[in-house]
């Protein structure tokens, strides 16, 4: 090989570049249909969950038409009980004080009867939290509870229900309840739809029972509640927040080999939670759900540094 023909070699790539074309390395891996064209993004699975970064699994999914409602959580008034004085008395001493979680049968109080000067406690009814009291040492009981005990195990959520809705929600139909701005949600049953409406609200009542083993609906807080009224099942679907947009092209972060790639999907019909995957993506995959962005940021990144 002459020095000119060595010459020409070695500029070639440099040639390329100027003329807006790449040479692909001898080990860069080749881009599919499927792959956008970022760089593997490689961040641990430590990295990933310091990010917020969780990872799902692609598989079928269920598409929920639903309606809208807001409302507020409530007590359950059925597991709600007043505590009184079987006898009137002398209150001697108080043993819960609002907020303290007692159990069936536990003593809050004792009074001495008036009339026969013995002392005898009073329990509590059922099992949950000290909610109201209306006791203190050396006071004379009376007829208003002494305390209130609220179970807590389970909560009601009243939904707004206005008019032009009220044909579409029904007794037995599920919903989805989400406090607002936070992950905490939770399905139900609508137990109850008020037959009379409130003049303040022009609405009535729809109400959901919902189970509350680790207290995380509060009475008082305001909470949106998604009725379902029908439902489609879809051979793929992923989570609405997974997909981000590169280069108006919709795009999916999804974990390959020692790394994450993002990858281009054609996406179907949505709900408020769920997109169906029509091509892209394949069964049993798992890709980034929740907070995904902190991929795309990583990927345009990895992308300005290779430009």
């Amino acid at each position: 090989m002459n020095k000119v023909a060595a010459l020409l070699i070695a500029l070639l790539p440099l040639l390329l570049t100027a003329c807006g074309k790449s040479v692909p390395s001898a080990t860069e891996e080749p881009q599919t249909a499927e792959t956008a064209d970022h760089a593997k993004i490689r961040l641990s699975d430590v990295q990933l969950r310091e990010s917020g970064v969780d990872m799902a699994v692609v598989g079928p999914g269920v598409l929920r038409d639903t309606l809208p409602l807001y409302g507020t959580v409530a007590v359950n008034a059925e597991r709600t009980r007043d505590v009184v004085a079987r006898y009137p008395g002398l209150v001697k001493s108080v043993e819960r004080r609002v907020g303290d979680t007692v159990r069936q049968g536990e003593t809050l109080a004792t009074v001495e009867s008036n009339e026969s000067l013995q002392t005898y406690p009073v329990t509590s009814p059922l099992s949950g939290t000290i909610a109201a009291r209306n006791a203190n040492a050396g006071e004379q009981t009376s007829d208003k509870p002494l305390f209130v005990v609220v179970d807590l195990s389970t909560v009601w959520v009243d939904l707004s229900l206005f008019a032009h809705d009220a044909a579409k929600v029904r007794k037995g139909q599920a919903v989805l309840v989400q406090t607002p701005g936070t992950d905490t949600r939770a399905t139900g049953t609508i137990t109850y739809v008020g037959p009379f409406g409130a003049s303040a609200t022009q609405s009535l009542t729809a109400r959901v029972l919902l189970d509350n083993p680790a207290r995380q609906w509060t009475p008082g807080l305001y909470v949106s509640g998604d009725v379902v009224l029908s439902e489609r099942k879809t051979a793929l679907a992923i989570r609405k927040s997974a997909v981000q947009r590169i280069a108006e092209q919709a795009v999916v972060f999804v974990r390959s080999g020692d790394g994450i790639d993002s990858r281009r999907v054609t996406l179907g019909l949505s709900d408020a939670e769920y997109v169906e995957v029509l091509s892209g993506l394949k069964p049993g995959e798992s890709y980034a759900a929740k907070n995904s962005y902190v991929l795309k940021a990583e990927a345009l990144k990895s992308q300005a540094e290779s430009d």
